[in-house]
Parts: C-alpha cells; sequence; structure tokens
C-alpha cells in the first residue's frame, strides 16, 4: 500500500499549453467580437440620425416683405 507514484505520473494534466495564454486569447477575441457587435448595432440602428443634403434651392420671399 506505500507504493510510490511518480511526480510524472501523478499530475492529472499534461505539460504544454498554458492556461494563461488560452484565457487571454479568449479574451482578446471576445474583445474583437464585442467590438464588431457594437459597430453592426449602430448601422442597423433606425433611430440614429441620417445625414441629408442642403436644398440648393432659396425660398421664396413673399410680396409683403
Amino acid at each position: 500500500m506505500n507504493d510510490k507514484v511518480p511526480p510524472g505520473k501523478a499530475r492529472q494534466g499534461r505539460e504544454g499549453f498554458p492556461v494563461l495564454l488560452v484565457l487571454i486569447a479568449a479574451l482578446v477575441l471576445a474583445g474583437i467580437f464585442w467590438v464588431f457587435v457594437e459597430v453592426y448595432g449602430v448601422f442597423i440602428d433606425e433611430n440614429q440620425p441620417v445625414e441629408t443634403q442642403e436644398s440648393t434651392d432659396l425660398p421664396q420671399r413673399n410680396a409683403t416683405d
């Protein structure tokens, strides 16, 4: 019952890709997706003010002016 397990076999995970890099990459991808959704939301918003061209017509003056 006193069997010693070598440290290499006792580990639950394997050595390799650091978890911090995976978390940072996921955070960066989430940020990029967030920016895309914000821009798309502004693009489809119908309540945004629309720029119109100014009229080149001059207003008519009344005869009483």
